[in-house]
């Protein structure tokens, strides 16, 4: 991997930061992401065939973070593009990539992700959700029943891509599958979780009951599960990075502006190093984050899913603390001023905290790479 990016990558980075100025942070969602959409950007990494960029996750983290940087991120392209396009692109029939692939790149159409249960969270062994098949009297097909919650944007979106459990008929244990189950499906219901965090995509308990769906709602090869599970995971870490990334430079942008023209005594505060070497504290370790984000797109474009996996925990624990960090650094330099509304820093304390706890915890990321590169024994 090169350290320095392509041309074509500083000028989708610059033509992103250019969208993502013109609208800001008091942007309208629909708006932009109809924006982005027509500008092909929410599909970059989306196969030419079917509409997409024919890019990677390279591609699309950069579109991301450029538009949290400049204080209108869509959080919704983590899961859309990335998650359900990435999936489908992968590992859908041909009738399922032409159905949703267009729409997923130009916008018009959209996906959630359903995998975080109640008493499992994300661990896809402990996933009570099932999937049974209809008998043929009943016209096939699947039966849908379980619950998830912190389901991001369903009330936006178009279906949601549930990660459900099958019954091998061989050995009769349970097995991942990814289900599409429309917005308006019978037995698919949907209560809004009420959150202290205020953010345009709302979260959501769902509950199935009695879910009916056609057999090809089914995506990929029913004895697949996992290895479509983590195809789309992996690329939600990365896209977590960049949301976390772009939401740190936002932060720090602000911070560094104040400090080269707030004037308490002879000079502006920035000249002080009590306030300017955490500003540049934060500053590195965003590039060190940003880094290794690069690699985990990287590895996962040349289809290395097991260095990707390492690599994309790696850069989603790392943005995630680089985030907290600058975010906390950045209201402190900013005093009073950075509780403000006028300077839009204060919403950023609870929200950078997303990072660290969802879609996996930094606990969790640290048992992984305990396990994973370091070999150590597990403690579950």
């Amino acid at each position: 991997m090169s350290i320095v990016e392509s041309r074509e990558s500083r000028d989708l980075r610059a033509a992103v930061a250019a969208l993502g100025r013109r609208h800001g942070p008091g942007f309208d969602r629909d708006t932009l992401w109809s924006e982005a959409g027509k500008l092909g950007y929410l599909g970059v990494n989306l196969p030419e065939e079917y509409g997409g960029g024919g890019g990677g996750l390279a591609e699309l983290s950069i579109v991301l973070e450029e538009l949290g940087a400049a204080g209108c991120p869509l959080l919704l392209m983590v899961v859309s593009p990335a998650i359900c396009g990435t999936v489908i692109a992968r590992f859908g029939t041909e009738e399922q990539k032409r159905a949703w692939l267009p729409g997923l790149a130009d916008g018009s159409r959209t996906m959630a992700f359903g995998i975080t249960e109640p008493d499992a969270g994300s661990n896809s062994h402990r996933i009570t959700t099932t999937a049974r098949k209809a008998a043929d009297e009943d016209g096939g097909g699947w039966i849908l029943n379980g619950r998830k919650v912190f389901v991001s944007g369903v009330d936006i979106t178009d279906a949601t891509l549930i990660v459900g459990r099958t019954e091998d008929a061989r050995t009769g244990s349970l097995k991942p599958c990814l289900f599409i189950v429309p917005r308006d499906a019978q037995g698919f219901h949907r209560s809004q979780i009420d959150m202290e965090l205020q953010a345009v995509e709302k979260q959501f308990e769902l509950v199935l009951d009695d879910v009916r769906l056609p057999a090809d709602a089914l995506v990929g090869d029913e004895d697949a599960g996992l290895l479509q599970l983590f195809a789309g995971l992996n690329p939600e870490r990365v896209m977590t990075a960049a949301f976390a990334l772009g939401m740190g430079r936002y932060a720090l942008d602000k911070a560094v502006d104040y400090a080269k023209t707030r004037q308490v005594w002879q000079q502006p505060i920035g000249a002080h190093q009590a306030i300017a070497h955490p500003l540049a504290q934060a500053h590195i370790e965003i590039e060190l984050a940003r880094l290794m984000m690069r690699k985990a797109a990287h590895l996962y474009d040349a289809g290395d899913d097991a260095g990707a996996g390492e690599a994309a925990n790696i850069a989603k624990y790392a943005a995630g603390e680089a985030c907290v960090h600058a975010v906390d650094q950045a209201v402190h330099t900013l005093g009073g001023n950075g509780l403000t509304r006028e300077y839009g820093l204060a919403s950023l304390i609870a929200a950078s905290r997303v990072a660290r706890i969802a879609p996996v915890s930094r606990e969790m990321i640290l048992n992984y790479v305990s396990h994973q590169s370091l070999g150590l024994p597990k403690s579950y």
